[in-house]
Formats: C-alpha cells, sequence, structure tokens
C-alpha cells in the first residue's frame, strides 16, 4: 500500500479528527529528512481534491456531501459556476459576493448552500482554492497616468488587473500585453500584476489571433530538443525502413484533401472483386516509425494532444519536416503506412479485413471540388484533371452511397451543419464570410474514414487489447424531455421514453431543407453528450455505432498515434502481458488528457472565428440583412444570418413594445402590441454594431408592417 493511500486509509477511520501536516508527520513515523517529501504528497492529495485544508491548516478528508471540488466557470458579471469533478454532479452557482477571490479556472473547494429544487441549481461558496488556473493574463493595457489596468481578453475574469506604475514594463495604452499576476485578489480589492510581455497594438498584423493563441495558452514554437530531432529525421526511406512491410507501392493510391491541405495522412485505394463485393484500402501515414514512445518528439506531441486549426495559421502537434514532410503522403514518392483493406458487400457490411504495415506511393493529389465537379457535373476541366482515376472514383461514388445508406439504416445522426468559411487578404482583415460547402468529395472520404475507424475499433475490442476509443455516451433522458418540449412549438414530437439515435435522425430528416433546420439541430446537439476519448469500449450515440475508435490522423491527432503503436505491437506479437498491464494503466490518463486538449482547440478556433466575424461586421454599420431567430432569452433575442454570423438584438433598443419572454413557449410577446416573436421566425435586420474585444454583434429590426 503507498503512502497515499495509508493517509487516506487513516483519515477514513471514524475517530479521526483534524491534524496539522506536522502532527501527522509524527503519526506516521516520518523521518525528519522525509519531511519535505512527505508534505509535498499532503499537498499533491490537497490539489486533486481529495483532502481540504481548514482555516487552521489542519487537513481531513473531502468525503461530506456538502463539500465538492471542481473547476470554477467565471463571468464577467461576478458570478461564476463549479463544475465538478464527479461527472455525475450536478454544476453549482457561486453567487458574486461567495467568489472569495476565486478567478475563472480556478479548482476550488465548494460548499453547498441551498439543494437543487424543481427549478433552481444549486448554490455554494467557495471555500477553498486548490490550485490558480491564471498565473499570467493576456488582455488590452490601459494607462492611467499613475498606473494602468488590464483588461482581459476572457471575459469570463470579472476583475480588471491593477497594474503599478513600476511594473508598466513600458506598455502603451491600448497595446495587447501579458501580465503576470504579483497578488490575488482579496475582498473588494482587484489582484495585481505586472508586465512582462507585450504583444502589440490589436491593429496590427496578426496581433489578433496571436492573443488568442496566448489566452488558451498554446504551444508556438517546439522546443529546440524536438525541433533538433525532426531536423534528423531522414527523408528518403531506406531498406531497413521497409523490412516486414507489404509493398504497395504499384497499387493505385491517391488521396483528396482541401486546396490549402499541406499534410495528407490518409490515401484511399479501390477495386471490384469477382464475387461483385468492393475492396476498400485505407493507408494512413505511419508516423509512429518516426514519433518513437517517450522520446522528447514523443512527449511534445502528447503535451499538445492535437493540431489546431486557425483561419490562417495551424499550429501543428508535430514538426513541419515530418507533418508536411516524411509522414505526409505526398504524391509520386515512396511513404510509409498502416493499411486497412475491407471486403465490403452490397449491403456495406465488412465481411473481411486486413491491417498491415505497408509502403505506398501515392499516384495523385487530388482536391476535393475537382472530384466533386466531376462526380456531380460531369465536368470536363475535372475529367482532365483526374484521368488516370475515373473508374476508381466512380467505383468510389457506389460505394460511398452504400457505406451511407447502411449508417442512415441503423440510425446514424446525419448534422448537416453549414460550416463557415472565412476568406482573409493578405494583412488579415476579414472579407468575406460564407457557408462551406460539404460536397460529395468531403462526403465520401468521411464515409471511408468512418468505416475504417469502426473496423480496427470492433477488431481489438474482441482481440481484448488495451485500446483507445472514442465514445458518444447516451444522452441524459432530463436534457431530451427538454428539447422535445422545446420541438413541440413547431409541431414535432420525439416518441418513447428510450429515446434511439433513430428517432433523432429521422428528426433531422424532417426538419431538412426548412427555416427551423438550423435552429433546431443546433438545441439538439447542445441537448447530446459531447464525444470523448475513452479507454473503456462504449457507444457512439450518435454514430449508432457499438465500436468506434480515432485511426486515420496520427499527424494531427495523439490518440491515433497512441492506437497505431498498439496495432503495430500486436501485429508483431509484441504485446506482452507486462506491456498490456502498462497500457491499462496510462491509457486512461491520455484519453483524459487528449480529451482536454481537443476542447481546448474547439474553444480557441471558435474564438478565432467569433473575432473575425465581428471585424467582418464592424464594416457593415448600417447594411440590412435576413436572418433567422436562433435563440430567445430574458434579454433579447438572437439572429442568424445566411452567412452563419449571429447577432443580438437587444430588448433595450425594441422600443415599439415593451418585451416579455416566455421561457415555456420560447417566445417574446409585446405587452400592448401582442407582437410575437418565435425561435425559427424569419426576421429583417440592421447592423448597429460590433464590439471586435468582446465579440459581440449588435442588430437592431427592421419591421416591415
Amino acid at each position: 500500500m503507498s503512502i497515499r493511500e495509508i493517509i487516506i486509509e487513516f483519515m477514513e477511520e471514524k475517530t479521526y479528527k483534524p491534524m496539522l501536516k506536522e502532527e501527522l508527520a509524527v503519526h506516521f513515523n516520518i523521518n525528519k529528512g522525509d519531511f519535505k517529501e512527505f508534505y509535498k504528497i499532503l499537498e499533491s492529495l490537497e490539489k486533486e481534491g481529495v483532502l481540504i485544508r481548514n482555516n487552521k491548516d489542519k487537513y481531513g478528508l473531502i468525503k461530506s456531501d456538502y463539500l465538492v471540488v471542481g473547476v470554477l466557470q467565471g463571468n464577467e458579471r461576478g458570478y461564476g459556476f463549479v463544475i465538478p469533478q464527479d461527472k455525475e454532479k450536478d454544476d453549482i452557482f457561486i453567487p458574486a459576493e461567495n467568489m472569495n477571490s476565486a478567478m475563472h479556472g480556478d479548482t476550488v473547494v465548494a460548499n453547498i448552500l441551498k439543494r437543487q429544487e424543481s427549478d433552481r441549481r444549486m448554490e455554494g461558496e467557495i471555500v477553498r482554492i486548490l490550485e490558480r488556473a491564471n498565473i499570467t493574463v493576456i488582455g488590452t493595457f490601459e494607462d492611467n497616468g499613475q498606473f494602468g489596468f488590464l483588461i482581459p481578453d476572457d471575459h469570463r475574469m470579472a476583475y480588471d488587473i491593477f497594474i503599478p506604475k513600476a511594473h508598466t514594463g513600458g506598455a502603451k495604452d491600448k497595446q495587447k500585453v501579458i501580465v503576470e499576476i504579483t497578488k490575488w485578489p482579496e475582498f473588494r480589492r482587484n489582484p495585481e500584476g505586472r508586465v512582462v510581455d507585450i504583444l502589440g497594438y490589436l491593429t496590427d498584423k496578426g496581433i489578433d489571433i496571436l492573443s488568442i493563441i496566448k489566452q488558451y495558452k498554446l504551444p508556438e514554437e517546439f522546443p529546440p530538443k524536438v525541433q533538433e530531432m525532426a531536423n534528423n529525421v531522414a527523408e528518403i526511406l531506406t531498406d531497413k525502413d521497409l523490412e516486414g512491410r507489404t509493398d504497395l507501392r504499384d497499387l493505385t493510391t491517391f488521396t483528396i484533401d482541401g486546396a490549402d491541405a499541406k499534410d495528407y495522412d490518409d490515401a484511399i485505394s479501390i477495386e471490384k472483386l469477382e464475387n461483385e463485393n468492393y475492396k476498400l484500402g485505407v493507408h494512413i501515414a505511419d508516423v509512429s516509425h518516426y514519433v518513437r514512445e517517450r522520446s522528447a518528439l514523443d512527449k511534445e506531441a502528447y503535451q499538445r494532444g492535437n493540431s489546431v486549426y486557425l483561419i490562417d495559421r495551424v499550429i501543428p502537434m508535430l514538426p513541419r519536416e515530418l507533418s508536411n514532410g516524411i509522414c505526409s503522403l505526398n504524391p509520386n514518392v515512396d511513404r510509409l503506412t498502416l493499411s486497412v483493406f475491407m471486403e465490403i458487400d452490397k449491403k456495406g457490411t465488412v465481411v473481411d479485413h486486413q491491417i498491415m504495415e505497408s509502403v505506398i506511393s501515392s499516384k495523385k493529389r487530388c482536391i476535393y471540388d475537382d472530384v466533386s465537379d466531376f462526380l456531380e457535373n460531369d465536368d470536363e476541366r475535372a475529367k482532365e484533371k483526374l484521368k488516370e482515376i475515373l473508374p476508381e472514383l466512380k467505383l468510389m461514388e457506389e460505394l460511398m452511397q452504400i457505406l451511407h445508406e447502411k449508417r442512415d439504416r441503423r440510425g446514424s445522426i446525419d448534422f448537416d451543419f453549414p460550416e463557415t468559411f472565412i476568406e482573409l487578404d493578405d494583412n488579415g482583415k476579414p472579407i468575406d464570410v460564407r457557408k462551406a460547402e460539404r460536397r460529395i468529395a468531403n462526403r465520401m472520404i468521411e464515409e471511408f474514414m468512418l468505416v475504417c475507424n469502426e473496423t480496427v475499433a470492433e477488431d481489438f475490442y474482441w482481440a481484448e487489447i488495451p485500446f483507445l476509443y472514442r465514445i458518444h455516451e447516451e444522452p441524459n433522458p432530463e436534457k431530451l424531455q427538454v428539447f422535445n418540449k422545446f420541438i413541440s412549438n413547431f409541431g414535432y414530437t420525439l416518441k418513447g421514453q428510450e429515446i434511439h439515435p433513430k428517432e433523432l435522425q429521422l428528426l433531422t430528416k424532417e426538419i431538412k431543407g426548412k427555416k427551423e433546420e438550423s435552429v433546431i439541430s443546433t438545441l439538439l446537439l447542445r441537448s447530446l453528450k459531447k464525444a470523448v476519448y475513452s479507454a473503456t469500449s462504449d457507444i457512439h450515440f450518435g454514430l449508432a455505432a457499438k465500436y468506434y475508435s480515432h485511426f486515420t490522423s496520427p499527424i494531427r491527432r495523439y490518440p491515433d498515434l497512441v492506437i497505431h503503436r498498439i496495432i503495430k505491437d500486436y501485429l508483431k506479437g509484441k504485446l506482452s502481458g507486462e506491456k498490456q498491464d502498462r497500457l491499462e494503466k496510462k491509457l486512461p490518463d491520455i484519453a483524459e488528457h487528449t480529451s482536454m486538449t481537443e476542447r481546448r482547440a474547439e474553444e480557441a478556433e471558435r474564438e478565432v472565428d467569433d473575432l473575425k466575424k465581428a471585424q467582418y461586421m464592424s464594416e457593415k454599420i448600417g447594411e440590412q440583412y435576413e436572418g433567422i431567430i436562433s435563440s430567445v432569452t430574458n434579454f433579447g433575442l438572437f439572429v442568424q444570418l445566411e452567412n452563419t454570423i449571429e447577432g443580438l438584438v437587444h430588448f433595450n433598443i425594441m422600443d415599439d413594445d415593451f418585451y416579455r419572454f416566455d421561457e415555456e413557449n420560447h417566445y417574446i410577446i409585446g405587452e400592448r402590441t401582442k407582437r410575437i416573436y418565435r425561435l425559427g421566425d424569419t426576421v429583417k435586420i440592421e447592423v448597429i454594431g460590433a464590439d471586435v474585444a468582446k465579440r459581440n454583434i449588435d442588430f437592431r429590426l427592421v419591421n416591415e408592417d
């Protein structure tokens, strides 16, 4: 039994009363020379939320039903919510007066003051801050002459940070700076800090996106040791690299990607067998051959977790020498791959498959638009570009339809959300915002990657090998009840107590092409749980799949790289019992960490999109557009335009009447005119403001009576 377990067991005894760390050291007969190490263990248990230290510095277990450990999610109005570490527990509302100097992102202990009632959530107070999240904060410097203030970019921080004159570091008014906090907030007193880095003015090229990179603490440059390792990777394959691999260099393989893509991690091949089945090959870059476990490259890739795509730049998981070089399946060069060959019948069932280490030479680098132009429109220019592989593309189109129909039959939900395409000029200024098309070539690659990911996951589930899965748990029934009540306003309903994906799929088909499609789809997505990585196999609810993994993008996702290593060890008979035990212990941590880095990347990507949308609309003040009411609140209504941009119509400027929010029926109604605005209504708006710093866009309604 470890010392940690002994401490916890001791404190679980009914007779235990909180003790000082010195008293605990004496109780456990800790030698004086080991005091420091013992105290570190206590501090670690406190940070993890296992122990709590009271106001008299005495330690006890957090076992009370009234104490909850979690991360504080702040709000610019001063209040916050504690998101418990225990996922089964509900969030706790913390009023501003009970924050007790805690800041957004801090790991805290909350004491529950009011239990949850039918229409009100739990309420509590912060009683202990276990770990501060924000040692440094990025924002806009405001010079007040004798001192300065930092206005944080993250508006979930309710405090401005006071900066004494001596610690302004030469920052000028309205510059973007990074401040190190030197004193934490106290009752009625702001935190204090010093400027440690000056990024420049927000209007300087690239500073706006750089600020978001810094805000989310995304890694930028690779450490010298990692970069050196990448520089030393050989650019040409040797005979040793090819040992034990199946030679597929004569096979017709090719890649299909976006026009701007630089890292090609998947190639495909296809043939029709004599029995009329299809033989689909998915060939994935063998990144694990170059990124060895526990190497500096591997540790850095783990910390990053994934690549991050921020409109005009990529923060890659791996150095470009690998991601755009030797690992990228560039045309007409030999590349190492992990290949999955699947024999698929006319019903879309994978009747046989093989996984092998291989070497390929991609015959062509294709672009989504060219392939779509050929398959959708029989475009002559596209046909000329793709002339060597036209028969293969036609076969792939056939197979895609078969695979899609199979997924459709089992109830897989297709959210056909319009993605946003933001075009920037050479100075980073947004010059166009529009819907991004999801055409046939995109859907084809999507279907092939889905079937490959499922095939690999099911194979290793039945092999009973430790593995990383991509899971999407069943939705919370209460959230679906709320959603069901919401859609009843539009005349739709979900049947049955237990909702199957098929039921939700039928709804998405029913609303397709209707004005309320985007609104209902968005709320449905919010009602479902988020897909995460897991060391334990579970369903993927959205795909209606029993087994699912991420195998096809090891250049940009760490979980894919991990399972490549497991697969290769399994193929070579190197998965000893000892190695499997090690995997069992470390895979849950990898799953949790990479789920976190994925969330961080999504938040940063969304923040950059919102920033550029606000910049774009700041040039459109006074212009009028048609849009759909996408959300109704107690302070106004949100309207989404055709180009996916969303803005707020605040009640303050709706001066034709006094409007009241009817939460149950999801509409607002005028007290005098009885005019009703519902979710999904089409309205005309005028752009009246855009706050780039806060990423807010303001509209007013243009009434056309």
